[in-house]
C-alpha cells in the first residue's frame, strides 16, 4: 500500500495541520493524565487501523516513560490487569466513542457514570475533545494511506 497523497506537502493541509496541531495542544495542556491520553489515543487508533496513529502514539507514550508491557496489553485491556479503574473508564469512553456506528445510544450510560466518577469537568472535556480528535487524525491518516513506521516523538512540535 502505497500512501496515495502526501498531507506534509500540500500548503493547505499543512495550514490544516497547523490548526489541528494546536487542537492538540490545548488537550496535551489540560489536566487529563498524559498517560490517559496516550493510551486513549492508542486504543482508538487500533480500533481503526491507522498505522501512522499507532506508530505515533506507542512512540510518544514510550518517549514519556509508559512501559512496553501497558502498551501491549492496551487491545487487551479488559483482560489485563495494568490499568487502573480510571484508566479503564477512559479506554471504555475511547472505545465506544470511536465504534459509534456499532451501538445506537453512543457512549453508554454506565460507561459516562464511570468515567464522572473517576474525571473531573476539565478533565472530561480534554477526554470527549481527545476522542473526537484522534478518530479524525485516524480518518485523516487513514484516507490517504498515511503510512506507520516513520515517526518520531514530538515531530509535530513545530507545529504549535
Amino acid at each position: 500500500m502505497e500512501t496515495r497523497f502526501n498531507m506534509f506537502e500540500n500548503e493547505t493541509a499543512l495550514k490544516f495541520a497547523k490548526r489541528f496541531a494546536n487542537a492538540g495542544l490545548l488537550i496535551q495542556q489540560s489536566p487529563l493524565p498524559t498517560t490517559t491520553q496516550q493510551l486513549v489515543s492508542l486504543r482508538a487508533s487500533q480500533i481503526n487501523g491507522c498505522g501512522w496513529c499507532i506508530d505515533a502514539h506507542t512512540k510518544e507514550a514510550t518517549a514519556a516513560g509508559e512501559t512496553a508491557v501497558r502498551l501491549h496489553l492496551v487491545a487487551a485491556w479488559r483482560e489485563s490487569t495494568v490499568f487502573t479503574e480510571a484508566e479503564r473508564a477512559a479506554l471504555a469512553l475511547a472505545e465506544e466513542g470511536t465504534r459509534l456506528a456499532d451501538a445506537h445510544d453512543g457512549v453508554s450510560d454506565e460507561t459516562w457514570a464511570e468515567v464522572r466518577k473517576h474525571y473531573d469537568d476539565d478533565q472530561i472535556a480534554a477526554l470527549v475533545a481527545l476522542v473526537a480528535l484522534v478518530n479524525a487524525a485516524n480518518r485523516l491518516a487513514v484516507i490517504v494511506h498515511q503510512r506507520g513506521g516513520s515517526y518520531e516523538p514530538g515531530m509535530f512540535a513545530a507545529f504549535n
